[in-house]
């Protein structure tokens, strides 16, 4: 059973955002219209936002660590390299640029 459809949702927005949503929304066919009630939905769904709105923790950088933690950060690195559990920067270029 369909409800009819009888409310708009009118709002301004920078336009590369949606641009590179639109681009994405068309490659997983998913109308945008429909995009948005998913989303209106799931705003019912969890009772808010359905995704953390939180500021993520920085990124780790040189000057920010000491010793211990930077070499613990090149360790892990070497090992999952050595591992084969790291791609070719070629190949992880690639595929970014086939996301964009």
């Amino acid at each position: 059973m369909s409800a009819t459809k009888n409310a708009s949702v009118n709002v301004r927005i920078q336009k590369d955002i949606k641009k590179q949503a639109e681009q994405i929304l068309e490659t997983i066919g998913v109308p945008t219209a429909t995009a948005i009630d998913m989303f209106y939905r799931q705003i019912i769904l969890n009772n808010g936002i359905p995704f953390s709105l939180t500021i993520p923790n920085n990124v780790p950088v040189r000057e920010n660590m000491n010793d211990n933690d930077f070499n613990l950060i090149m360790r892990t690195g070497y090992m999952q390299a050595a591992e084969g559990k790291s791609k070719d920067v070629d190949e992880v270029f690639d595929i970014l640029e086939k996301g964009i």
